[in-house]
C-alpha cells in the first residue's frame, strides 16, 4: 500500500512533453491546509492568535465552529469545534494536498486500487464543498487521513 501511494503521488510529477516550458516549472501538487479538531474553539483560537500570533483569515462555512488561519504562502490551518474525546485518527484531523490534476490523482488511485472516498466516507466517492472545490480523503501507511483537493493556483 505505501509504495502504491508513493507510486501515485509520483505521477503527479510527470509532465506530458507537449507542455511549455514555463508550464513544465509550475508545482503539481503543494501543501493546502492542516485541520485540527479542538474540544473549545474560542480557547484554541486564541492560543493560535495571541500566543503563535497568527492572523486569521476569511472561513467560508460562517457557522461558527471554524476559525482559519494563514500559516503561509496560500496554506492554512483550519481549527473545527467539536472535539469530545482523545484525539483519534479522523478526517477532522488531516493534512490537505491541492492538485491541478484531481481528475489523473483518481484515476490513478482507481487504477492502483488504492481506496479513497468522499467526507461522509462512501467508498471512491468525491466531495463538492459549497465553494465548489472537488476532494477525496484516503489514510496513509499509519492511519492518519489525507485530502486531495482541486483548490490548486499557481
Amino acid at each position: 500500500m505505501k509504495l502504491r501511494i508513493i507510486a501515485a503521488f509520483a505521477l503527479l510529477a510527470c509532465i506530458p512533453a507537449s507542455l511549455s516550458a514555463q508550464q513544465k516549472k509550475a508545482p503539481t501538487i503543494r501543501a493546502n491546509h492542516v485541520a485540527l479538531y479542538v474540544t473549545n474553539l474560542a480557547t484554541s483560537t486564541r492560543f493560535y492568535q495571541e500566543l503563535i500570533g497568527l492572523d486569521t483569515i476569511p472561513e467560508p462555512f460562517h457557522d461558527k465552529k471554524h476559525t482559519w488561519f494563514s500559516i503561509g504562502d496560500k496554506a492554512h490551518l483550519h481549527l473545527i469545534q467539536g472535539r469530545t474525546t482523545e484525539p483519534v485518527p479522523s478526517k477532522n484531523s488531516h493534512i490537505c494536498f491541492s492538485t491541478s490534476r484531481l481528475d489523473e490523482v483518481i484515476k490513478t488511485f482507481i487504477r492502483e486500487k488504492i481506496p479513497f472516498e468522499d467526507w461522509a466516507g462512501t467508498a471512491s466517492g468525491v466531495t463538492h464543498r459549497v465553494d465548489g472545490i472537488r476532494q477525496i480523503y484516503f489514510k496513509d501507511p499509519d492511519g492518519y487521513w489525507i485530502e486531495i483537493n482541486d483548490d490548486f493556483q499557481p
